[in-house]
């Protein structure tokens, strides 16, 4: 399922929850994939006060609900996954451990460019 690309900014601070309805954390940003515009990433803030991490969420088969965001992954799996500080950047070279952890194909552009953009 893909989502437009206008709506998608309207996700941000918005709860994300995993398949059974747990909330996860909170949605700090969108990742595109960049050959489509499609978002397929949500970045979100997960951790305790003061040691708060961004983790990485695939969007695949999501459901946008009015005040939360419902994934398919469940929590272990998403709090297992590649994060990065909060004021951290997703680099290139986390991209393929980030589609490898949830068991997704990973393939850079057609001439190596990054598949992943932040909205």
């Amino acid at each position: 399922m893909t989502f437009p690309a206008e709506n998608i900014r309207d996700w941000r601070n918005e709860n994300l929850v995993d398949s059974v309805g747990d909330k996860v954390g909170t949605i700090e940003a969108i990742y595109f994939d960049t050959s489509t515009d499609d978002a397929v990433f949500a970045s979100v803030q997960i951790g305790m006060v003061g040691r708060h991490k961004l983790t990485f969420v695939p969007l695949y088969g999501a459901v946008v609900a009015p005040s939360y965001v419902k994934v398919t992954a469940d929590k272990k799996t998403i709090k297992d996954a590649p994060t990065i500080d909060t004021d951290g950047e997703l680099t290139s070279d986390l991209e393929p451990a980030l589609f490898t952890h949830y068991g997704l194909t990973y393939q850079p552009g057609v001439n190596g460019e990054r598949r992943l953009g932040r909205r």
